[in-house]
């Protein structure tokens, strides 16, 4: 009776691995989403701010507003991608990493630098201050509690989020008002904001369909564009999209002038 009870046992076993590694399998393909946005129609030019505050160091800049930044091949910065399924599945070594990663935004050239950043909730922000006057970070978040740093010259603060944003958090210095940058908050780290030439990429996405959204802070939820010539209304930005093993690419992601007037 003994190696009939053995067999059993051995087989209820290999198939409990069989249905665990087809689990696996069914996770086991990720690929990579990338594009470029870029603007169609004249680019608007990049107004002056006014710095009344600490001439001294921050007149020194000649800053612009960057509401808008549109490079010379015109391609569009700081357009947010991500993800809005609230039970993406997310790659292991992706989330491992997420975990241990601070992102930084520097209060650098009486401006914040990265103008958009985003970070993970959960994730510990460091808040830094490279200038040489004092700076406040007042980050108008809804779902998290508002926090407002300030934050001596050379200084820095940590600062966390245990929520994601619906939409992303503004962040003025009071001290300097020309002073405006953004925070996007999201429970997963599918997510991205477009660089100077208007190219972005999110890593290790599970191929299968999602459902990304688009947002500029100019123009809020993109509601139009034309991915590779084929022209596309979306609801509030909203698209579903397959994603390919291995990766997909949308090539040129066309944004009129007209929707950041």
């Amino acid at each position: 009776m003994m190696p009939c009870f053995t067999s059993r046992v051995r087989a209820a076993a290999m198939a409990a691995a069989l249905v665990s590694m087809g689990s696996v399998t069914a996770w086991a393909e990720w690929g990579t989403l990338k594009g470029r946005f870029v603007l169609t129609g004249d680019v608007p030019a990049a107004a002056a701010l006014t710095v009344d505050k600490d001439l001294e160091v921050c007149g020194k800049h000649k800053l612009v507003s960057e509401e808008v930044v549109v490079g010379e091949d015109k391609g569009i910065a700081n357009v947010v991608v991500f993800v809005r399924d609230k039970k993406v599945k997310v790659k292991p070594e992706l989330e491992a990493a997420a975990k241990k990663a601070k992102p930084v935004l520097d209060n650098h050239g009486c401006r914040f630098e990265p103008h958009v950043l985003f970070v993970q909730a959960g994730q510990e922000l460091v808040i830094k201050n490279s200038d040489p006057v004092g700076h406040n970070s007042n980050i108008a978040s809804v779902k998290n509690a508002p926090s407002n740093n300030l934050i001596p010259a050379g200084g820095e603060v940590t600062s966390k989020f245990t929520s994601d944003e619906a939409v992303p958090a503004q962040v003025t210095c009071n001290i300097h008002p020309w002073m405006k940058g953004w925070i996007v908050i999201r429970n997963n780290p599918y997510a991205a904001v477009s660089k100077a030439d208007g190219s972005f990429e999110i890593a290790d996405l599970p191929a299968e369909e999602l459902e990304l959204q688009f947002w500029h802070e100019k123009a809020g939820y993109l509601g139009e564009m034309t991915i590779n010539g084929k022209a596309e209304k979306v609801s509030k930005g909203r698209k579903k999209l397959t994603i390919t093993a291995g990766g997909t690419d949308l090539g040129e992601i066309g944004l009129d002038a007209k929707l950041f007037k």
